[in-house]
Parts: C-alpha cells; sequence; structure tokens
C-alpha cells in the first residue's frame, strides 16, 4: 500500500491499526497510530484497547486523559476498557472514579461497563460493591454471571459462587463453557464430587463436551480427587488438547503415586510434538520425586536446559532436594541449595528440613528450620518447627526462646477443621466436636474403629508438636478432626463411596496412620486434601508414599542404616530383653494372643536371642553408653544413645498397648 502510493482514507487506517493490535504488534501499531494524520475515537479505542490487551495499563491511562483532553466524549467501550484496565492493576481508587464517570455520562447500566465493573471490583477485593453492580444491571447476562460466579470463586467463597450457579441455572439464563469451567474448578476446592458431576453432565448436555479448558478442569478435577480413572477417561476423550490438559493429568499420576505412569504420560506428550513448559516439569518431576524415581527425576531435570532451553526455576530445584531427601542425601541435598544460581527460595529450605526430619539430621534440620523462620518471621508454623528441632536436639534454651517469641507475637494456631461433602451438604468438624447431631453415632463409630485397627498394628502416638497442629488438638489425639469426619462419611454413605475430605491445617502423622488403616478395614478410598498435599488412602497405603511423616517406629532396615555393624547385636540383645521385662511385668499368656503379637511385632522384630540375661535394658544401655565413653568417646556414644532412644520410644509404645488392652477388658 505504501509502495503503490495509495493514500487510505481513515477507515482503512483504523483496519490496519486494529491488524496490527490484534497481531500483537503494539510497536508498530503505537508507531502508525502517532503517524496518523487524523484519529477518531474508533483510533484512541482501538490503541488503548491493545495497549490494556498487551499488560501496559499504565500508557493506557496516559493515552485516556490525553484522548479526553483532545475530545471531552468517551464511549460505553472506552470506559469499559480502562475499567479493564485498572483491574489489570488491581486499583481501586481509579476504578472507583471510572465508575462515578460512567455514571455521569448515562452508561452505568450499559452491559459492557456493568460486567467490567464487577470484574474489576472482584479483583481489586470489593466483592460486596461487585455484587452491588451484578444486582443493579438491567438484564443479567451469561457474561455477567460468569464475572460475579468468577470474583466469588477467586476470594475463596466457594459455597457462594455454587450458589450463584445454581441461581443462574433457575434464571434460564444460556450457560456457555467458562461457565462449567469456573463451577468445575470450585467444586474441586469444595471436594464436592455430586457438584462436580452434575456440572459434568450440564457441560455434555448444553454442548460443550468436546470443550478444552472445561475437559482440562475435569482432569484436574478427577485426578485430585482419587478418579485417576475418570481423569483418564475424560483426557483420552478430548480431541484438541493442550499443554495444560497434559499438566493436569501428569500432576494427578504424581499425587497418586504413581510416578512410573507420570513419566511415561510426559513421554508420550513429548512424542506426540506438544512443547512441554515449565509447569509440565515441575508436575513430572515432583511425581518422580513422590515416587523415589531418582534416575527418571534426574534424567528429566538435566534435559530441561539441555533439550528443551528452559531454565530451572526454584521449584524445580525443590523437587530434586526432595528427591534427594528421600534417599537420604543430605550432604548432596544441601549442596544443590549452595550450588542453585539464585537466592534459595522457601520451598528449597522446607524441602531439605523434611528429609532431615525424616533421617534424624538435627544439625542440619535446625540449621534449614533457621532460615525458615528468617524468611517468614510472622508464620507460626515456622516457629513450631523451629520449636520442634530444638527440643528434639536438647536445645531447651533456644527452645524456651522461640515460645518467648510467640508470645510477644500474640500468634495461636487457630484450631484444626476438616471438612466432608454428604449428599451435597458440607459437614464440618473440629477436634473433639460435640456439636454434630449424630455425635453420639460417630464416636460410637470411631471407638469401634480404634479397636478394629488396632489389632492391626495401629499405636497412638505419643505429643509431638507439628506445625499445624496446636496443644489443645494434642490432649484429643484420638478424637481428631479428621477421625470424627472419617466416622461421620462412614456412617452415612454406601460400602462403595470413596469419602472426601478438607483439611485446614497439615494433616498429622496420627490420623495419618490412623486413616490408612481405618481405609483398610473398612475397604474404602479415603482423599485428603490438606494445606502441604493430597493423600489418597487405600488398601492401608497413602499415595504421599509416607515421606512426609516422621515415624516414631524404627523398623529393621532404618535401624541398620542408623547403627553400624559391631552396634546391632548389642542392640538386639537389648530389645529381646525389653520384650522379656514386658512380659515379667504383665500376664504372659496376653503375648499368645492374636491381636497383641501382631501389634507387637509392627514396632520391633522378632529375635532370636531367647537366653538373654535379665536385666533392665534401658540400664543395660546406660551402663554400655559410660564404658564406651570411656574408650571410644566418639561416634559409637551417639549411636548407643540413639538406640536408648529407640527402646525407650518402644517401652512406652508397648505399655500404651498394655493400659489400652486393660481398659477393653
Amino acid at each position: 500500500m505504501v509502495n503503490s502510493g495509495f493514500v487510505p482514507d481513515q477507515y482503512m487506517m483504523n483496519r490496519v491499526l486494529l491488524m496490527h493490535v490484534r497481531c500483537g504488534m503494539m510497536i508498530d501499531a503505537r508507531k502508525l497510530f502517532d503517524e496518523m494524520p487524523k484519529r477518531n475515537l474508533v483510533s484512541w479505542n482501538t490503541i488503548i484497547g491493545g495497549l490494556v490487551d498487551s499488560g501496559d495499563y499504565i500508557e493506557a491511562f496516559r493515552l485516556f486523559l490525553v484522548m479526553w483532553e483532545e475530545f471531552s466524549d468517551a464511549g460505553s467501550r472506552t470506559i469499559a476498557t480502562m475499567i479493564r484496565a485498572s483491574a489489570g492493576l488491581e486499583l481501586l481508587f481509579p476504578g472507583r472514579q471510572l465508575h462515578s464517570f460512567a455514571l455521569k455520562m448515562g452508561v452505568g447500566g450499559d452491559i459492557f461497563v456493568s460486567c467490567a465493573l464487577i470484574d474489576m471490583y472482584s479483583k481489586c477485593g470489593s466483592i460486596e460493591d461487585a455484587q452491588f453492580v451484578f444486582d443493579e444491571m438491567p438484564e443479567k447476562t451469561t457474561v455477567g454471571w460468569n464475572s460475579i460466579i468468577a470474583g466469588y470463586a477467586l476470594h475463596g467463597y466457594s459455597e457462594e459462587a455454587l450458589n450463584m450457579y445454581y441461581e443462574m441455572q433457575d434464571s434460564g439464563v444460556k450457560m456457555d463453557h467458562f461457565t462449567f469451567s469456573i463451577i468445575i474448578r470450585v467444586c474441586t476446592r469444595l471436594a464436592s464430587l455430586e457438584h462436580a458431576k452434575q456440572a459434568h453432565a450440564g457441560l455434555v448436555r448444553h454442548g460443550f463436551g468436546l470443550d478444552i479448558v472445561a475437559n482440562t478442569a475435569l482432569v484436574d478435577f478427577y485426578s485430585k480427587w482419587g478418579r485417576i480413572e475418570d481423569a483418564r477417561n475424560v483426557f483420552e476423550k478430548m480431541t484438541r488438547k493442550n499443554v495444560i490438559s497434559w499438566n493436569a493429568l501428569i500432576a494427578g499420576y504424581g499425587n497418586h503415586g504413581r510416578g512410573i505412569e507420570a513419566v511415561e504420560l510426559f513421554e508420550r506428550m513429548l512424542r506426540e510434538g506438544m512443547v512441554p513448559n515449565h509447569v509440565t516439569f515441575l508436575a513430572v518431576l515432583s511425581a518422580c520425586s513422590y515416587s523415589g524415581l531418582s534416575d527418571h527425576g534426574w534424567e528429566i531435570f538435566e534435559s530441561m536446559g539441555r533439550d528443551h532451553k528452559i531454565k530451572p526455576r526454584a521449584m524445580h530445584y525443590a523437587c530434586m532436594i526432595e528427591l534427594l531427601g528421600r534417599e537420604g542425601l543430605l550432604d548432596e541435598a544441601f549442596a544443590l541449595i549452595s550450588d542453585a544460581p539464585f537466592q534459595p527460595t522457601l520451598n528449597m529450605w522446607a524441602a531439605l528440613l523434611t528429609a532431615c526430619r525424616v533421617h534424624k539430621n538435627l544439625v542440619l534440620g535446625k540449621f534449614a528450620a533457621e532460615k525458615i523462620y528468617g524468611m517468614e518471621p510472622e508464620k507460626l508454623g515456622n516457629y513450631v518447627m523451629l520449636l520442634n528441632i530444638y527440643n528434639s536436639s536438647g536445645k531447651l534454651e533456644e527452645a524456651a526462646a522461640v515460645v518467648q517469641a510467640l508470645k510477644r507475637r500474640g500468634l495461636r494456631m487457630l484450631p484444626a477443621c476438616t471438612w466432608i461433602e454428604i449428599k451435597k451438604e458440607p459437614h464440618g468438624f473440629l477436634s473433639g466436636d460435640k456439636c454434630h447431631v449424630q455425635k453420639k453415632e460417630i464416636y460410637e463409630k470411631l471407638d469401634k474403629l480404634m479397636l478394629e485397627i488396632s489389632k492391626h498394628g495401629y499405636v497412638p502416638e505419643g505429643k509431638t508438636l507439628l506445625p499445624d497442629v496446636d496443644e489443645r488438638e494434642e490432649r484429643m489425639l484420638l478424637y481428631h478432626s479428621e477421625k470424627l469426619a472419617v466416622a461421620f462419611g462412614l456412617i452415612n454413605t454406601s460400602h462403595s463411596t470413596p469419602l472426601q475430605l478438607v483439611q485446614s491445617h497439615r494433616i498429622c502423622g496420627d490420623c495419618h496412620n490412623a486413616i490408612k488403616l481405618i481405609a483398610m478395614v473398612a475397604g474404602r478410598e479415603i482423599v485428603v486434601r490438606d494445606s502441604s498435599r493430597f493423600h489418597r488412602f487405600k488398601d492401608g497405603s497413602c499415595s504421599c508414599g509416607d515421606y512426609w511423616c516422621v515415624y516414631e517406629n524404627i523398623n529393621k532396615d532404618e535401624i541398620q542404616k542408623l547403627f553400624p555393624n559391631e552396634v546391632l547385636p548389642e542392640l538386639q540383645r537389648l530389645l529381646t530383653l525389653l520384650l522379656q521385662k514386658f512380659q515379667r511385668e504383665w500376664r504372659e499368656d496376653v503375648f499368645k494372643d492374636p491381636v497383641t503379637l501382631p501389634r507387637l511385632k509392627a514396632m520391633t522384630w522378632n529375635m532370636a536371642n531367647q537366653d538373654a540375661e535379665s536385666t533392665d535394658p534401658v540400664a543395660v544401655i546406660n551402663l554400655k553408653l559410660q564404658n564406651d565413653a570411656q574408650s571410644n568417646p566418639g561416634e559409637m556414644d551417639v549411636k548407643f544413645q540413639l538406640a536408648k532412644d529407640t527402646l525407650e520410644t518402644m517401652l512406652k509404645s508397648m505399655y500404651c498397648i498394655r493400659d489400652q488392652l486393660s481398659n477393653n477388658e
């Protein structure tokens, strides 16, 4: 057009400007706009809209003010565009000014302006104003309904969003694929399987069964709530898949502890020509971490920069740190943090701390806990985590200082709450809750479950402070909110129905162990989404692999890692003495009971030595410690101290069994 000498008119110049904007060529579009000999409102709206769409909100506001000085006029489209700019900046003040401006210009009831206002108020944190604008709309369109539902969902008002969805249904307004996508995401947060199934059916019924956005939301929902096979079925039926669809299913397999399937799906994704992004690598590396697939994990991690030109981020490093931590390679994990090409993040130190707690490396764990504490001094969980480390390492003065810091800052853990949905009705439980109308049946059911799982080796854990559990809850160990919710769910659902729970805090170790066994004895699948991660309990195991929990019951393999060969024979002899001491103090016939013996085997292993002398095992260890301190005051001293701690833990557990059985009699 330029080479031919053609001089376009105003309409043609606006069309050329629009072409550049639509193609994302904003530098050329801005140059063309500045060189236009004449500009009308269409020209200004086009360039301002392009700036807003490209995220250059400040420049959009500057041009809007220049336009106002030139024309002193603006239509509803311009105002709606500038309201979107306010939403992008998340600034309420200019948004309110534009709202007032729209009312003065007589376009306050315009559909586009109203929908933009609802979106702006929602993103700026004023959901009440968004609801007011929605209520004042003369005609509530599909976009208007979607905007207010999305606003409630954005701020965590999931139940309100679901209620608005059903109001939209009753109003007769046509729903689109965005409506169903939003609701499915709301159901994911609420763990509402029944509502999600209805939304899935509505999606198909309204002709959006092949929509890529809504189906990806379904894959995400089903994979997060224990329906990985349903997620796979939806995924395979999708005629078109984007990278988000692949990411959702890969992450789903990882959450279910099925790392091999996650890696296979990732490799299939590459074969089909889909280009992975950083989220893809986060999903597959997390899957490798959860399943302990070290070789696969390192190969994929190294391929990020080598084959895909994606620079690993902090979250990818955190996955590799956790992978090293699972193998007990704590020095290598610490080296990876130190060698990272950026400042270590909170998640990286948290992954190292978890590994230190599992493998009882108190020195490195203390260092990691102090790093986390320094990064988030206002987070209560960090104080309690640091307190655990100090208590475990015998640093009582430092532990007392942490407690004093908690008191000074006025920090206090809110009680944990667990929700479960039965027949589309949510039910919430606190620890020791006595407010539910079915409290009698719930407690009776839970007591029966506790007795039943005790036959399979369950022993209540002793008092341990976890990051998300306060002291009041520790006193109600047997009646934590998770257990009450599970008992309630078992009472009110059929035998084939899986249970979905949402926990506000992190599930404690005792509840984790208990729910594993409850899922086994009840023949149920129980899914728990806590503040840390996803847990799918089935047939006595959990999808998380139990890695996050620090076990007090140490098995033979773990003891072999802790103690050198010269210590093991002495430790085995002392464990035999421990069992004999326990037999002498209580009726011998109880050890022939088929219930008690498996429970003892769950904490230790059978000993071949039946001729050990009848001596107090703890006293023997103390004597051995004294002798070793004189001859070899180094490593052996520490090893036998760990042995002593192990035996004392087992002794407490055995006494707990005795007391429980005595009470049951």
